[in-house]
Parts: C-alpha cells; structure tokens; sequence
C-alpha cells in the first residue's frame, strides 16, 4: 500500500515554493516538475488544528474550506493572531507595505519585519514596496489611515487575484505604476504616527518567482496557454496530475490533460494523499473567472 501523507500547506522558501507535510518532511516545486496525488480511498478531510496543536476531536471539515479547521480551532487560531489585534504588546518592529495583485487590485498590510517579503509571496503579491516602519500599533494605525483617506483595502480575495493574473502588464514598470503613485499619495499624507519610520518607494517584482514572467515572456515571445479551470474540491480518491507551469501565493497552475488547472494548496490540507502517476484529473473542477477584457492568449 502506497504511503500516505498528510499535507502541511505551501510555504515560499527563498528559492521558490515548497509543500511541507505533518512530520517535517518538505517537497520543493521548482518550475517543470511534475505534481502528482490522489486522495486515500474512503478518507475524510479533518481539521488541522490551531497554533501548533492537534484538533482534540478531529473534527470533520468541508472540502471547500481553504482553512481546513473547525469553527473552534479558527476561532482559537484567530484569538492568538496579529489580524485580530490580540497581540498589542509584541515588541516586534513592523512594516507596512503596499502590495498590487493586477489592474486594479492594491492592498495595503503589515507583517514583522523579521519575515520579510515572505508574507507577499504567500499572498500571491505580483509587486509591492514598503511604506513604512516602527511598533506594531503605530503600523496597524497607519494601516488604518490609509484605508480612511485612501480606500485601500486590507484584504482581496484570491478568487480575485487568479481572475486578473491574464491580464497583467508584460513590464515590471508598467506592474509597479500603480502602487507606485499610490505610495506617493500615502507619503503625502498628514497624520503618520510618529513612531513610524517612512520607506521611500522601491517596488519588488515578484513575476519571475512565480513563473509569470516566463509564461509571458518579453516583448515578441511566445506566451503560454492560459488556465481554463480551479479545483472546486478534493475528494476521497480523486486524482490530479500535471506539469508545475507557475505558483503564486497558495495556487499552482498545473498542466494537465484538460488544460492548464489551478489548485489552492489550501484545499489539500487535512487530507491524508499518496502520490498518484499517470492517473486522469479526476477532482471537481469549475471554470475559471477571468477579469473583463483579458486576452485569450494569456496566463
């Protein structure tokens, strides 16, 4: 019997991304490798627990939660986070940052400084730059600001994200253009608490990290075909198989034998899973949202 593993979610390492697995072990996904699973036979999706620890009942959850907990370990897994400002003592410094998923799509967030650009890749943030940085409150306030003054939202959703990324522009100038003049509005404005340390603007392209830039390509390059389908769901013995054509935050675009489909990893945890060759796509699939206006040749 083929061992069965079971998955951890997708994290970004600094050389590209990586499904990490309940026991430590990690598989690295560089571009052209093949992902390959199936879904045990007769398995049932179970709760992955908060904060480190194991849900104490095991409690069934749904195939289309991206969170893969029951409603208690959310709720504890929340209490204990920096988004449910829980936590107004962390002496860690924060940046806040301006990050842009597509036309139209600006967010604005903050993440302890120690992590990085790590939080942006996670999010699937095609180019970012930092605003600023200081206390954790005196972050979260000047977030506040700029959702006030300037409308920018703190959350998009990833369904909105894979619905723009065949539209994006082909230059990392034409991409950072609109947090660009976005972060000079924000320099401008008054009322920054003084604890905070302004950033001048230096955008950060992430389309090469994802494979997006190679499935363009420059000017006169042939581009790649664009996704044709998401995964709803998995399902107990259902398979899917396909080459890794491009990553970005939680999703990859796997070329299968139904054209390229995206998965969220976030719906593969809490599911035990064996390595599946050669087998069909055979999971729920649903088509994909494309923004208005985007081209058929596109990613």
């Amino acid at each position: 019997m083929a061992q069965a593993w079971k998955c951890a979610g997708l994290r970004w390492a600094a050389d590209g991304p990586v499904l990490t697995w309940v026991g430590g072990r990690r598989s690295a996904l560089p571009r052209g490798k093949r992902v390959a699973f199936r879904v045990a036979e007769g398995g049932v999706r179970t709760c992955v627990g908060a904060r480190g620890h194991a849900c104490p009942v095991r409690a069934g959850v749904s195939a289309r939660s991206t969170g893969a907990r029951c409603e208690e370990c959310a709720r504890l897994d929340r209490a204990h986070s920096v988004a449910a400002d829980t936590m107004a003592d962390d002496p860690r410094p924060y940046r806040v940052y301006l990050a842009w998923f597509g036309p139209g799509l600006v967010k604005v967030g903050i993440t302890a400084y120690e992590r990085g650009s790590a939080r942006l890749l996670e999010q699937g943030a095609v180019c970012f730059s930092w605003l600023g940085c200081g206390p954790l409150m005196s972050a979260r306030r000047t977030e506040e600001l700029l959702r006030a003054a300037l409308g920018v939202p703190d959350r998009i959703p990833y369904a909105h994200k894979r619905a723009v990324r065949a539209a994006l522009p082909e230059s990392e100038a034409e991409r950072a253009a609109e947090i660009a003049g976005l972060h000079a509005r924000a320099v401008a404005l008054g009322g920054w608490p003084e604890a905070l340390t302004p950033e001048p603007f230096r955008g950060v392209d992430h389309a090469g990290v994802f494979g997006i830039a190679d499935v363009f390509g420059t000017a006169g390059a042939e581009r790649g075909p664009a996704a044709v389908a998401e995964v709803a769901e998995l399902v107990a013995g259902g398979a899917i198989g396909g080459e890794l054509v491009a990553a970005a935050g939680p999703d990859l675009h796997l070329a299968t034998e139904r054209g390229v489909v995206v998965l969220d990893t976030r719906l593969m945890t809490g599911w035990e899973l064996v390595s599946a060759e050669g087998e069909p796509c055979a999971v729920p699939l649903r088509e994909l949202k494309r923004a208005a206006g985007v081209q058929d040749g596109l990613f």
